[in-house]
């Protein structure tokens, strides 16, 4: 299983992009997914995750300006970040809970995209 994100770049503070990750391989079946963000030397933190019943759960930093959402039949996530901050630049990872058959479960990750706000 391979996870493909994509969506990054640069930007000026309030401005928005939006963040996709297509997961492909041997999929049976995907729980959670969700996006990540990782400053060099810290750990990394959640931004946003969404379950397969699409529930939600967002990091007090960026609720009410990013939005996750997903389409199982692209087994894909999206995140749309609005009203952009400097301080949300870094690098964002996604994750995908996937089934590769219905006993097993293992997360996967893709390979992180850039995302610079310029005040």
């Amino acid at each position: 299983v391979q996870l493909q994100a994509s969506g990054g770049g640069l930007v000026q503070a309030g401005g928005s992009l939006r963040l996709s990750c297509a997961a492909s391989g041997r999929i049976f079946s995907i729980d959670d997914m969700a996006w990540y963000r990782q400053d060099p030397g810290k750990q990394r933190e959640l931004v946003a995750s969404i379950a397969s019943d699409r529930s939600t759960n967002y990091a007090d930093s960026v609720k009410g300006r990013f939005t996750i959402s997903r389409d199982n039949t692209k087994n894909t996530v999206y995140l749309q970040m609005n009203s952009l901050k400097p301080e949300d630049t870094t690098i964002y990872y996604c994750a995908a809970d996937v089934r590769e058959e219905p006993t097993t479960l293992w997360r996967y990750w893709g390979q992180g995209t850039q995302v610079t706000v310029s005040s």
